[in-house]
């Protein structure tokens, strides 16, 4: 992955937003689990949850039907986009920690309080998020807490988020934690801190919109 990309992802912890699900006959190494970091389980459900929550904001901020199926449209990757964030946000964290750095709720309050006066408010802020990272109003702190992490971490490398040491901070940590990704969803390049595609032919993929109805892909 081009390491600009790279950078914006963790910084924003979303990609474009969007919902598809994976049907796929086959085994799964671990039932249920759409990743296991550390050892501890993202559950597909808790998944599909923080995936619902970014399409009931989109559909309140689209109240028009046909502009909201254009969204759903062209943003085809938001369930193993959101995997791949919920993984590299504790992989960021883990890198962090090994580096003693920690972030206040005070912290995060201030550069949210700085966001929302050049967004216009609150509000402005939450559509913002919404519309060009995909990160649900809920979620806002954590995403946030995310960015100071990662620049506290550059800071404390002496560089920044594009260059070379920060990602081996990540690919250091992405090793500690054995990240392992459900192979219907691809798997995780250690090296880039970041999920891959597989080729699976068994995999259909399926965008909701939201309310239960399925676009076939």
């Amino acid at each position: 992955m081009h390491r600009r990309r790279r950078t914006a992802l963790v910084l924003t912890a979303a990609i474009a937003a969007a919902a598809p699900l994976l049907t796929a006959c086959g085994n799964d190494a671990h039932p249920g689990a759409a990743a296991v970091v550390g050892g501890q389980r993202i559950t597909v459900a808790q998944l599909q949850s923080r995936v619902d929550e970014v399409r009931r904001a989109q559909r309140a901020a689209v109240p028009n039907e046909s502009q909201y199926q254009q969204v759903v449209a062209s943003t085809s990757s938001l369930t193993r986009d959101t995997l791949h964030n919920m993984v590299l946000d504790q992989v960021l964290h883990r890198a962090a920690r090994d580096q003693g750095i920690g972030v206040t709720r005070s912290e995060v309050q201030r550069m949210r309080a700085d966001l929302e006066r050049r967004a216009g408010g609150s509000k402005g802020l939450q559509t913002a998020w919404l519309q060009k990272y995909g990160i649900a109003p809920g979620h806002l702190d954590d995403n946030l807490r995310l960015q100071l992490e990662a620049q506290k971490l550059a800071a404390k490398l002496g560089t920044d988020t594009s260059q070379p040491a920060f990602w081996q901070a990540l690919s250091k940590a992405s090793a500690e934690l054995h990240v392992d990704l459900n192979p219907r969803y691809g798997s995780w390049d250690v090296q880039k801190s970041s999920r891959v595609d597989a080729r699976t032919p068994w995999v259909r993929e399926v965008t909701t919109t939201g309310d239960g109805q399925p676009l076939t892909m």
